[in-house]
């Protein structure tokens, strides 16, 4: 069986992190992801999509990103029920994210400039500029399998795995 949702949207407030009574931190927050099509009339529809993050994940969501913020959420989907102040039962399905890709840097929120990504174990802002940097750096020095196109010889040992 397979549970894994992959979104890209806009927070749609600023998350809201709180802290279990452990001291655990936990940060809900709402994406807004434009649907594939447009309706009748022409204009694209959203969907609003709820969604919570746990841990040193949350606590780099709530610190780096904000209302507008172009985010990425890999997770898994996830039910839940409680009972109500009203006494009825309260249903609530929600993605539980496991990474949020910054797809933005902090300071802009309409239009992604830098990139950069929390996955565990640390937070590294800007490591996708910083591999493209060096791939530039090195497209001059010589590259073993450039127009080649001949079978190479590796031995087993030479494998990582």
């Amino acid at each position: 069986m397979l549970n894994r949702v992959v979104l890209v949207g806009r927070l749609t407030k600023d998350p809201d992190l709180r802290y279990t009574p452990n001291g655990v931190a936990v940060a809900n927050f709402t994406i807004a992801v434009n649907r594939p099509f447009s309706n009748q009339q022409g204009n694209r529809e959203a969907d609003f999509i709820n969604c919570v993050i746990w841990r040193r994940p949350a606590e780099n969501l709530a610190n780096f990103m904000k209302k507008g913020s172009l985010i990425g959420v890999d997770g898994r989907i996830q039910t839940r029920s409680y009972e109500g102040q009203d006494g009825k039962m309260v249903y609530v399905t929600e993605v539980v994210a496991d990474s949020v890709q910054f797809l933005e840097s902090k300071g802009s929120s309409q239009g992604g400039g830098g990139q950069g990504s929390y996955n565990s174990p640390g937070f590294q802002p800007n490591q996708n500029q910083n591999q493209n940097q060096n791939r530039n750096q090195n497209q001059y020095e010589e590259d073993p399998f450039r127009d080649n196109g001949e079978p190479i010889d590796i031995s087993d040992d030479d494998l990582p795995f």
